[in-house]
């Protein structure tokens, strides 16, 4: 699928292949999840979170409900990313996506000016894990989210817990653990 082959280089035109994709095959759950997402890359919030709905329903697959509900702080709906953050269907992420949505809620709460809520939203026994794929992003999160809440010198260890597993330099953990 033309999706894929630009979804790295080219977010618009493989947004613009997920349209014609989702158009010709439309009841097929894989093009319109790799429609939804491709509109995501792009910026096109509702029509990701159409597409991705469209994908959910038809085939049942809760993968995809971090970004469902990260398109809805897109479009400016803190409070429905929050209410699918809470929904039944969250128990059965996998672990990754179980992570991304704690940090999609977390931020869900910052847009609410809930500071302090976030960072219980990502206070988890998961923060010590250092080995899987998530961890950098979780303490990330984490560490953001209690500088946004004023705690600057915790913000500042985690950042540096950060940077520990930041080998390849992806984040600026490094950067904010020594301000």
């Amino acid at each position: 699928m033309c999706i894929n082959l630009y979804q790295d280089t080219d977010p618009q035109l493989a947004h613009k292949h997920g349209i014609a994709a989702a158009h010709h095959a439309g009841r097929l759950a894989v093009v319109r999840e790799s429609a939804g997402y491709a509109a995501y890359r792009a910026g096109h919030y509702e029509v990701a979170l159409k597409e991705l709905r469209a994908a959910h329903r038809i085939s049942g697959d809760v993968s995809s409900l971090p970004v469902m509900a990260d398109c809805e702080r897109g479009l400016g709906n803190p409070l429905k990313a929050l209410n699918l953050a809470g929904s039944p269907e969250v128990k059965r992420l996998a672990k990754p996506e179980e992570i991304e949505m704690r940090i999609v809620a977390a931020g869900a709460r910052r847009d609410l000016g809930e500071l302090e809520a976030a960072v219980v939203t990502l206070t988890c026994k998961e923060l010590n894990n250092e080995t899987d794929e998530w961890a950098l992003r979780l303490r990330y999160a984490y560490a953001d989210a209690l500088d946004a809440a004023g705690r600057k010198d915790e913000a500042r260890q985690w950042f540096a817990k950060c940077a520990e597993l930041d080998e390849e330099g992806f984040t600026d953990a490094a950067e904010r653990a020594a301000e």
